[in-house]
């Protein structure tokens, strides 16, 4: 580990590595004809009873703990081919720190690496195979940052790696990883590392407070929006070395701005939500103070947390405070109402995100501690009861991180998620997708 990261400890382990004693002694327990029962949350507990992870419902189930913990990471587009499924995988994440008070913060390039599939963890038959297997691995360059990371998001312009940053100090900053990013996959350079320059390569100051919104367009290389606390939006535009940033904000939101999504196709549009419960849609090509075209007001009955833009077809999902994910209909959004509303939830979403390969599926986490997959092409058994314990199209409920803050799928690696909790990093992929 670098110099700049001596307070950091970092560690990977696969789930099967993880387990104590006492678990061990509890699945031997369980194997002896005992018939297991599938827990559903917001169920309580008997005095003798616990929770015990089932290997057989993933594919792939690692954890990576990085000292001080990363409430918004962003996937790196890597190099190494489009649709990876055999393992053992690697990926790589940019990931930013809140540190505990008096503590430096760090944007982290990882590289997560031997990540391997469930049945070779579990794998017993051969001593000698799996001492040949090279265990997960986690190595990480960390980049000082000025105040604990709100949000980050990661893009790519003419083969240069950038990193967005929402500072707690109300600075959005622009990074230069590149160079990290080359240094992480040499041990020793990973070993050695002690940073020597400024990878910033441009601030922003102009918010009047801190904020949480932040995406880099995916049709306009280069092109950056943040929104703020105040419920003001700035959009920054790339020029040859630098950002024209605009100089009146957008305004409309009378709450924080907690999410911003730009359109997967439409160049100059953009969606944002807020704590003042609505949705809204924004065309850049109008001044900032009429750019509005479209709201949909109580969207959610309490603060809307996060939104997502399906990448190929014409639906934004979104999730609240009321623990409600609601799927809207791009085509139908001035009739402002949902064409679908789940309710599993028992806290706050937190993260949704379609899946990249499959644009009928998408997860979500929330302050319940729970990740969820869905898929809206399954429909209900004919016949069947309204009153199921959970809804059909609900595929999975991972568990086992504490306070949820954010995830992503992986788009070159299928089915993969990665989740990041104040607890640790997740790495997995469920037999559902």
């Amino acid at each position: 580990m670098a110099d700049d990261a001596s307070e950091m400890d970092v560690e990977v382990k696969s789930e099967s590595e993880s387990d104590d004693e006492e678990e061990k002694e509890m699945n031997d327990d369980a194997e002896k004809n005992e018939e297991k029962e599938i827990y559903l949350p917001g169920k309580k507990f008997a005095e003798d009873e616990t929770l015990v992870y089932d290997p057989t419902a993933y594919y792939m189930y690692h954890r990576a703990a990085t000292g001080a913990p990363c409430l918004s990471f962003d996937i790196i587009p890597d190099k190494l081919g489009e649709q990876r499924d055999e393992f053992p995988l690697t990926c790589y994440v940019a990931a930013g720190t809140q540190a505990s008070k008096g503590k430096p913060n760090f944007l982290l390039v990882m590289k997560l690496q031997n990540l391997t599939e469930e049945e070779k963890q579990d794998d017993d038959e051969s001593d000698d195979e799996s001492d040949d297997d090279d265990p997960p691995e986690l190595d990480i360059i960390p980049i000082p940052h000025a105040g604990a990371v709100n949000r980050i998001r990661v893009t790519v312009v003419n083969d240069v790696s950038l990193a967005a940053t929402w500072a707690e100090t109300g600075t959005v900053y622009i990074y230069d990883f590149s160079a990290e990013l080359n240094m992480v996959d040499d041990q020793n350079e990973v070993t050695n590392y002690v940073s020597t320059k400024n990878s910033v390569i441009q601030a922003f100051s102009g918010h009047q407070t801190e904020g949480f919104a932040l995406d880099w367009s995916p049709t306009v290389k280069g092109r950056l929006a943040s929104g703020d606390c105040d419920g003001f939006i700035h959009v920054l535009e790339p020029r040859e070395s630098q950002w024209d940033i605009s100089k009146a904000p957008y305004t409309g939101h009378t709450g924080s701005v907690e999410d911003i999504q730009w359109s997967p196709n439409e160049d100059s549009v953009f969606a944002s939500c807020s704590t003042d419960h609505t949705i809204r849609a924004w065309d850049v090509r109008a001044k900032p103070s009429s750019a509005c075209m479209l709201t949909v007001s109580e969207a959610h009955t309490h603060d809307v947390n996060v939104i997502h833009w399906n990448r190929k077809e014409p639906f934004i999902a979104s999730g609240g405070d009321d623990g409600v994910i609601k799927i809207w209909d791009l085509r139908l959004l001035k009739d402002k109402k949902p064409v679908v509303v789940f309710g599993h939830h028992l806290q706050p979403i937190t993260s949704i995100e379609w899946n990249p390969n499959d644009s009928s599926v998408f997860a979500a986490s929330g302050a319940d501690d729970q990740i969820t997959i869905w898929d809206l092409a399954v429909e209900p058994e004919e016949g069947a009861s309204d009153d199921l314990p959970i809804p059909p199209q609900l595929l999975f409920i991972h568990q086992g991180q504490s306070d949820i803050k954010e995830l992503h799928w992986h788009p070159q690696l299928p089915g993969v998620i990665i989740s990041t909790a104040q607890s640790d990093f997740n790495i997995f992929r469920a037999i559902s997708v």
